[in-house]
């Protein structure tokens, strides 16, 4: 992802912005750090701009120079679209969050929506969608009649539940992945919802899909009662986690992504009322050359005779 591209609205501190650009890809971040401070002179509420001077600075290793510039981000843009909260906890100047700011998701995802299919299946060899099919597969053969993919994006995973699903929907935060997904075909229904603030009334689903969402969500505790209170009588979730290999429950990597313990996942569904059927780990995608190393994980909600017992 290159930065977000917005502008000051000053012509001159936009110019003195791009320059700062060129030397930060050259190298020279302390330079460009310099020059990019002189435009925010000129333009001190511009919150992109205070981010990617923090970004600059850190680079020159100005840890403290790059907190400030991120704290100031962070005032400007209390929504944090930037994602300055993340990085102020990734240095050691911030408590660690329980998810990603929702803005910050949702700004992400609009900025990466056209390039979207092209970059993670033709370059990061993503193929998710395609090993979730399998898990669901092989859980459940048959159709089902009502499935909810959380977190749709362009509609990857939707084209792999199409063949096996009468009533298929569709919900992500992206209003601009939502129109990507529109134009595959495969919804028969789209909506814009935030998962962690989930506004579903309609039936109860036989499955529930969230593929490479959890990654922006680190406490999973309250998504998987959303979830499970979502899933009709025997319904399935199927749904992927990167795998934390150290200690603790979950963790927020460098990359801005949350990894999770597979003793954590299990527990989480344990305490919703959810049993795993499968739990595999899997390569889920590439990362600068390297393995991200995953799980695909299906889960079953209890029938009714075990919810009588």
């Amino acid at each position: 992802m290159k930065p977000l591209q917005a502008s000051s609205g000053d012509l001159n501190a936009d110019r003195r912005a791009d320059y700062a650009e060129m030397l930060h890809a050259d190298g020279d971040h302390a330079a460009a750090a310099e020059l990019l401070l002189g435009a925010l002179e000129m333009t001190p509420q511009w919150a992109m701009g205070w981010f990617r001077l923090g970004e600059m600075q850190q680079a020159a290793g100005a840890a403290e120079l790059a907190a400030q510039a991120w704290t100031m981000s962070l005032q400007l843009d209390p929504s944090d679209r930037q994602g300055a909260a993340l990085n102020l906890q990734l240095i050691g100047k911030a408590p660690a969050p329980d998810a990603l700011p929702s803005a910050f998701v949702e700004t992400l995802f609009d900025h990466y929506a056209e390039s979207f299919d092209e970059s993670l299946v033709g370059r990061l060899s993503y193929r998710l969608p395609e090993m979730l099919d399998q898990a669901i597969r092989a859980a459940r053969p048959g159709r089902f009649p009502l499935a909810l993919d959380l977190g749709c994006g362009t509609g990857l995973m939707g084209q792999m539940l199409r063949p096996i699903v009468d009533r298929l929907e569709g919900y992500d935060t992206s209003a601009k992945m939502l129109r990507k997904a529109r134009t595959k075909g495969v919804y028969d229904f789209l909506d814009k919802a935030d998962l962690r603030d989930f506004p579903y009334a309609g039936p109860k689903a036989d499955l529930v899909t969230v593929a490479d969402v959890f990654i922006y969500v680190g406490a999973l505790d309250g998504v998987v009662k959303t979830i499970a209170d979502l899933l009709a009588t025997d319904g399935l979730f199927a749904f992927s986690v990167e795998t934390l290999a150290g200690d603790g429950d979950f963790v927020l990597l460098p990359s801005r992504r949350y990894a999770h313990a597979q003793h954590y996942v299990r527990d989480v569904l344990a305490a919703n009322g959810l049993s795993v059927l499968s739990l595999e780990p899997t390569v889920i995608r590439q990362d600068r050359g390297e393995h991200v190393n995953g799980l695909v994980v299906v889960a079953k909600a209890p029938n009714s005779a075990q919810q009588k017992s």
